[in-house]
């Protein structure tokens, strides 16, 4: 900083124009090699060395920094769990302890007393100007007026009589002036003009005639400014939080196959079939009846609590018409391809046990051998997917309208119950596309219970992400490719509703309990973790596992000779 800058912003003291003075006089003589560094002049301890003079005067507080204009507040953290995830801090590093207190310090709040005074507030909004605009008389103008037809004609023709030789005077010579000056009307007289009256009287008197019929907010009548002009907006911000998109509770009540030889496992998923990204982690749940669930039990330890979840919270950052809730299911690994492990399912019907006894006992007995030697170890078996935006908006218009719905025996009040052929989607009336953003809410639809009827044979060579985008991008259209797909009869019984607020036994997807758990043995809630498919520009003000290091790892694929290795030698 050159100390003619400082001289420039405190023109007014002689006592730095002197040290200035006195620096230049030392700089003519005093020679400074190039080579030696030079030390800047501390401009902020100049600052408060030497305070600007300022008289004592009544705009004193309108150049002076008010001092009590900032006031720090220390707001405690809020914690939605019942035990914090920062974890202690005994055996850490000073640099990791002080990065985790980032996230347990009290939040310190910077409240500016005189915040509304300034330019960057403006609290006037279109609703509270026209509540200061009521009563006022409306102001209307000369050049407003638009002329009367008949009164503006008989003026004309007034004037052009009075004034019968104007049209021979050129206009602007003396003459003309002549002519205007007699044909002006005199100005009303000013009563007391000439009278003697004190100063300090018509100053009173002023006073008191701008005060009579004055509106309480003069300046706040003035419109506001545009909100794209250059002026910097100094909005309050909110304390920060933890972020959630749009958040929907899945229920999942039930599952039911024509036939019943082993355990089958789902699970589900959110995708987004523009963004062509996978927007949630996976779901499982467990749907077996205590008898399938017996044929595992050599491998599967007792199953805590946390993993006998059937109810998932998912959020939803940016819902869009293309977001599909995927549901997979799974069974235990056995020898032969996938289609001919799924054909039972497709041939067999529950109305033809009894003649097919013998082939389903055959069919149980092999599925107990698979069981008992492979019952760690899992296959794909039969997918479909759900249109979420069908649902919300299928789900207000029946909210909205006097439609009568088919409600399902033993169904709660209020429910709806859609038989849905994934084989024929895009010919039901549920397959209607949607726009606009009320389309894409998901917090304000009425609770829906969806029964999914048939699913999708899984193909054996079409088991990536990719292919399963090309379906999805198809089920909302009818195609020839879901048209050769085979379907599986079944029965998925699932309830989606916008979630809570405060849903009881929840848990994170770090397994924490979130506040509001009364009893530890009921069966929890999961909070599904989301992967947002755009960035999402928010401060991490939580500690998370997830968050800290989000690595998300699955099998994508498989070569033909690691697939019969893994099946035939496991």
């Amino acid at each position: 900083i050159h100390p003619g800058q400082i001289s420039g912003q405190y023109s007014g003291s002689p006592q730095l124009l002197k040290n200035l003075n006195i620096v230049g006089n030392i700089s003519h003589h005093t020679t400074v090699p190039l080579t030696e560094a030079v030390d800047p002049v501390d401009l902020e301890e100049y600052l408060i060395t030497h305070p600007l003079a300022v008289d004592s005067g009544p705009l004193r507080d309108l150049i002076e920094f008010p001092p009590d204009d900032i006031e720090v507040v220390y707001s405690p953290r809020d914690c939605r769990t019942l035990v914090s995830a920062v974890p202690e801090e005994s055996e850490m590093d000073p640099h990791v302890r002080d990065c985790i207190r980032s996230y347990t310090e009290d939040w310190a709040i910077v409240i500016r007393k005189y915040h509304k005074l300034g330019t960057g507030f403006n609290p006037n909004t279109l609703d509270k100007q026209k509540e200061r605009q009521k009563g006022l008389p409306k102001q209307v103008f000369e050049s407003d007026e638009a002329p009367d037809g008949n009164n503006y004609q008989d003026e004309q023709d007034d004037l052009k009589r009075r004034s019968m030789s104007i049209d021979d005077t050129p206009r602007g010579s003396w003459a003309c002036s002549i002519f205007d000056l007699k044909n002006s009307l005199p100005d009303a007289l000013l009563p007391n003009l000439l009278d003697r009256t004190p100063n300090e009287e018509i100053d009173r008197q002023n006073d008191d005639q701008r005060k009579s019929n004055r509106h309480k907010e003069l300046f706040a009548l003035h419109p506001s400014p545009d909100e794209e002009e250059p002026i910097e907006r100094l909005s309050v911000p909110d304390v920060p939080k933890e972020h959630f998109g749009q958040r929907l509770l899945v229920k999942c009540l039930s599952l039911k196959f024509e036939i019943e030889i082993e355990p089958i496992f789902a699970s589900l998923a959110l995708y987004d079939v523009k963004e062509k990204k996978k927007i949630s982690e996976n779901f499982y749940f467990d749907l077996n009846s205590e008898q399938m669930k017996g044929l595992l039990r050599p491998h599967v330890p007792p199953a805590a609590i946390t993993t006998l979840a059937r109810s998932a919270i998912f959020s939803i950052t940016y819902p869009s018409q293309d977001v599909f809730l995927v549901i997979k299911l799974e069974k235990v690994l056995q020898q032969g391809d996938i289609g001919e492990c799924a054909e039972p399912y497709m041939i067999f019907k529950e109305a033809d046990a009894t003649k097919n006894k013998e082939k389903l006992e055959k069919l149980k007995s092999q599925a107990d051998q698979f069981c008992q030697r492979l019952g760690k170890y899992r296959m794909p078996f039969a997918w479909t997917a759900i249109h979420l935006m069908n649902i919300v908006s299928s789900a207000g218009s029946l909210e909205r309208d006097s439609t009568e719905v088919e409600i399902s025996t033993g169904e709660r009040k209020g429910s709806w119950s859609e038989r849905r052929n994934s084989s024929i989607v895009g010919r039901r009336s549920l397959e209607r596309t949607t726009s606009g953003d009320d389309a894409c809410n998901l917090t304000s639809f009425r609770p829906a219970t969806l029964t999914v009827t048939n699913f999708f044979k899984q193909e054996g060579d079409r088991l990536s992400d990719e292919d399963l985008y090309k379906f999805l991008a198809d089920m909302r259209r009818p195609s020839s490719v879901l048209r050769r797909l085979r379907p599986i009869t079944a029965q998925l019984k699932i309830d989606i509703s916008p979630a809570p607020e405060n849903p009881h036994y929840c848990l994170t997807p770090e397994l924490l309990q979130v506040k509001l758990y009364p009893d530890s043995r009921v069966r929890p809630t999961r909070e599904i973790l989301e992967f947002p498919a755009r960035d999402v520009y928010v401060p991490n003000t939580t500690y998370s596992y997830w968050k800290q290091l989000l690595i998300y790892v699955y099998l994508n694929s498989i070569n033909s000779y690691s697939k019969t290795i893994l099946t035939y030698n496991l």
